[in-house]
């Protein structure tokens, strides 16, 4: 749904899809560690509460402003540094790290879901501050991470009814639009800022949960 989305507004406006060879690289590490992170993310989902699943997800803000400092220089403020730090230790107690927790593995799938998904925001700054616009960042990941699982999608194909389908669809328009709003924000500010209002998901999902 995303792909389609970005794909006619770039239709719409006649922006060229072709990427400067310098910026190659970082949207293809957009692609890659998004894609990874969505996949963990909705494994986690299937597996935890929505509520733990969401808050392990979040620690992409946590990784968000670590490999901008790593990769794009960013300066982190003590008071950012802290909040984060927080919500960290926070993570720590969803996770329960022990062999005798049951639900560990897909915690810390959920935890590779939001490693995956810092490093891909961090990636969108930094296309950001090279010209990339928005859709087409958002029409490269969306369509890569959906050829994907092609072979997936062959090989386990189950069939939906029409419920499923409009349910399915609408959590296709929900994350369109989550992805470009995500990608307008990290396009235009620092990661540092940014990533501290991606928590407030965790209260939608709670909420929603509910």
């Amino acid at each position: 749904v995303a792909a389609v989305f970005a794909g006619a507004i770039l239709w719409k406006e006649r922006v060229p899809v072709q990427i400067k060879k310098e910026a190659r690289l970082s949207l293809g590490a957009r692609c890659l560690f998004g894609t990874i992170g969505i996949l963990c993310n909705f494994y986690a989902v299937d597996h935890l509460l929505v509520a733990d699943a969401s808050i392990l997800n979040k620690l992409s803000p946590f990784f968000a402003i670590i490999f901008s400092y790593l990769l794009l220089k960013e300066r982190i403020a003590f008071f950012q540094a802290v909040c984060v730090g927080a919500a960290f230790a926070g993570c720590l107690f969803v996770v329960k790290p022990g062999f005798q927790n049951t639900a560990l593995f897909p915690a810390m799938v959920g935890v590779c879901g939001g490693l995956g998904a810092g490093i891909a925001y961090t990636m969108v700054r930094r296309l950001g501050s090279m010209g990339i616009k928005g859709p087409v960042i958002v029409f490269y990941f969306s369509l890569s991470s959906c050829l994907v699982v092609v072979p997936w999608i062959m090989i386990h194909f189950t069939p939906m009814d029409l419920c499923q389908l409009m349910i399915l669809l609408m959590a296709g328009v929900c994350a369109a639009g989550g992805q470009f709003s995500i990608t307008v924000a990290y396009t235009y500010a620092p990661a540092r800022k940014i990533s501290i209002y991606d928590y407030s998901q965790i209260i939608f999902a709670t909420v929603l949960g509910y």
